[in-house]
């Protein structure tokens, strides 16, 4: 099927945009697109027109549009996972006062879906939206530890085991051994891998045929100590049980 290439140009133009380049001229989008900037212009026109995108009106400098938004909102307002996951995730932000994430897997990479904000702990890193490594997170290993070996060697094809911090995983073995981990335990941890002073446990959620579509996290502060990650695997463990069983999944009775 051939690929319009005027259509595939202004969605690489969407895609420039991140939490840190919220603004470019017409000159910086030339370089990174490299196109002639007539041809960046009548791209922008475009899509200035259909509210993707917004120019502001002192410096001149382009960001994303209104329009995106309305969209993102409509596709997670249709998510029935995040439907069903979004009470239970208020409760447990509520009794640990931790800040809670929800996260499915998209490609390579964990994307936020949901996030409560606790009172305990603030996170930098996380938003709804933004994407975040499987290797370094709590919830990216959530999500891949119950993949046949076909399937994560498949996965993990070509991927980047780029080290946020000292502490981060740096290749595919420590990845492999860490999933081992995970499947044994059954949670996951990220320890001051993506943020130092933040330490993040996850579990997976399963849907009505039992295969994992997300992983939940809370963040806590590295200070409170291994001591009480027990403590909150278990709240975590319940909750996820609850989603789990809103989707349909029905567990095992010993």
């Amino acid at each position: 099927m051939p690929i319009i290439q005027s259509v595939e140009r202004a969605l690489k133009i969407l895609d420039l945009f991140d939490e840190r380049e919220r603004e470019l001229t017409i000159t910086e989008i030339s370089k990174r697109m490299n196109l002639h900037k007539s041809t960046v212009h009548s791209l922008l026109k475009t899509l200035q027109v259909q509210r993707y995108i917004s120019q502001n009106e002192e410096n001149g400098k382009y960001s994303l549009g209104l329009k995106l938004f309305e969209r993102g909102s409509m596709v997670l307002g249709h998510l029935d996972l995040r439907n069903v996951a979004r009470k239970h995730l208020e409760q447990l932000s509520a009794e640990t006062n931790l800040t809670v994430h929800l996260v499915v897997l998209e490609g390579q990479e964990g994307v936020y879906v949901d996030k409560v904000e606790g009172s305990g702990v603030t996170v930098m890193y996380s938003r709804i939206g933004r994407r975040v490594p499987i290797h370094t997170s709590a919830v990216g290993k959530s999500l891949v530890a119950a993949k046949t070996d076909s399937a994560l060697n498949l996965l993990l094809e070509g991927y980047m085991y780029t080290k946020p911090t000292d502490k981060s995983i740096g290749s595919k073995e420590e990845f492999l051994t860490e999933l081992e981990k995970v499947r044994t335990v059954g949670y996951s941890i990220d320890n001051e891998e993506n943020e130092p002073g933040i330490v993040c446990l996850a579990v997976p959620i399963k849907d009505y045929s039992g295969n994992v579509i997300a992983a939940m996290s809370v963040s806590i502060p590295a200070y409170k100590g291994e001591e009480t990650h027990d403590y909150y695997v278990g709240m975590l463990k319940e909750c996820s049980s609850k989603i789990s069983q809103g989707l349909g999944y029905e567990f095992q009775k010993i």
